[in-house]
């Protein structure tokens, strides 16, 4: 959410000069943050986090001897994720929120203990990401909506993360 990244840079200011703000004046406020997001184009991002790995792998610091794929829920800005909301068609598939008419329903564990069965459901996206077991980097992502599971997008992942590094003789 963008106002815990804010939270995060006025608490760590170290971070804020770090990612080229000016320290001495004020960050830039929520809305300067919303509209640099919804301009972005994200092939920019994509690109950019390529040529990091493929620098990371010349490095010797990633590699692609061991690998997993996880995801996390990212939960939309939208009041049907508020635990006070008590509307009756909350998590219905018809119900589309207003704020974010892309996102999806989505579930998650909320708990990773074996014999409990705990669940928490969302409307929002996933982000999928490969990571190098090893070094605990990632090397690719792939964001989709919350209904999306980690074995459909798998195939994917691994062959865009193919095309600029080989992935082989990977153990998964």
């Amino acid at each position: 959410m963008i106002t815990e990244l804010l939270d995060y840079l006025n608490n760590n200011l170290l971070t804020a000069h770090y990612c080229g703000f000016d320290i001495a004046r004020p960050l830039p406020s929520y809305w300067s943050f919303d509209r640099f997001l919804k301009n972005l184009d994200h092939t920019i991002l994509s690109n950019l986090m390529k040529t990091q790995v493929l620098i990371l792998a010349e490095k010797g610091i990633v590699d692609t001897s061991f690998i997993g794929l996880d995801s996390t829920p990212i939960s939309a800005n939208t009041t049907l994720n508020n635990p006070k909301s008590f509307s009756r068609d909350k998590f219905k598939k018809g119900t589309i929120p207003a704020n974010d008419s892309d996102c999806k329903i989505g579930v998650h564990s909320a708990s990773n203990q074996i014999n409990e069965r705990k669940f928490n459901f969302y409307w929002g996206y996933k982000n999928h990401v490969l990571v190098d077991c090893i070094s605990g980097l990632a090397l690719a992502e792939l964001t989709t909506t919350a209904n999306v599971a980690d074995p459909t997008v798998a195939l994917n992942i691994f062959a865009d993360t193919h095309s600029f590094l080989p992935l082989r003789n990977a153990l998964f």
